[in-house]
């Protein structure tokens, strides 16, 4: 019985950010059909100009020599270096950005299948906690993904976002205009919220429980096959009581 020895650590090597992007690949384009113009099939590594300018960090499982969780974290200034934000092209931060609060995007964040739902996820989410504390993190923010574009199957749960939790008005984002889709697609009153929330990713429902808050509209991610919503956390929701919630997790879609 394989006994896992896990491990956080930031990037530190070309061969730490091959080992992130294999598993992205592994996760985002083996498992959930995705693409992307630097997607490397040859050397099966999903990678793409954000890398070059983001921290990566990395849940290694030393018993096996292998990484088995990531975390691609962009601070202003990297963004500022890549010229935006990942997900700026997805949605217009203009709200957020105008505050002064000290923001982090997060995305790219995945899970090797076989530490899902498990203890993995608490590491991680604690080496995060971690990094949060020390760059005094007031935002965290990113597009969390739905597998997949139907968007009749994903009416409820992506309706649930809109009547329940967008985020207050000041910092709401909006998608942009030439790819808005409204998340309005069930009346409020004909919704079952608990079918809802069993049709909404675990990821996602962990940061609901923190507190998170949604952006207006969603994006449909043609490359990735998935449907993207905005998510941002106020950070003085999470600590250390909080960690049980993510030994329910699953895998967060694209999103950087």
């Amino acid at each position: 019985m394989h006994i896992p020895k896990f491990r956080a650590a930031f990037a530190e090597t070309p061969n730490d950010l091959r080992l992130a992007q294999r598993l992205r690949y592994d996760v985002f384009v083996s498992e959930l059909g995705g693409t992307g113009p630097m997607v490397d099939h040859d050397n099966k590594l999903e990678k793409d100009r954000f890398d070059a300018v983001s921290d990566h960090l990395l849940l290694f499982d030393d018993a096996l020599g292998t990484v088995v969780g990531v975390y691609r974290l962009m601070s202003r200034d990297q963004a500022r270096s890549a010229g935006q934000f990942y997900s700026q092209a997805e949605y217009d931060l203009a709200p957020l950005l105008r505050s002064d609060q000290k923001v982090l995007e997060l995305g790219r964040s995945c899970l090797h299948p076989d530490h899902r739902g498990g203890a993995a996820m608490i590491h991680l989410w604690g080496a995060l906690a971690d990094y949060i504390a020390r760059h005094r993190i007031d935002i965290l923010f990113g597009v969390a993904s739905f597998h997949g574009t139907d968007l009749a199957r994903l009416a409820a749960p992506l309706s649930l976002l809109h009547h329940r939790h967008l985020a207050p008005q000041k910092l709401r984002v909006r998608a942009q205009a030439d790819a808005f889709q409204t998340m309005n697609l069930v009346p409020e009153p004909a919704l079952d919220r608990r079918a809802a929330m069993v049709d909404m990713p675990a990821l996602i429902k962990a940061y609901l429980r923190l507190g998170g808050v949604v952006g207006e509209g969603a994006y449909i991610d043609r490359q990735f096959n998935t449907t993207d919503v905005f998510m941002m956390m106020d950070t003085s929701k999470i600590n250390a009581k909080h960690a049980r919630l993510y030994a329910r997790t699953d895998v967060k879609g694209p999103a950087s």
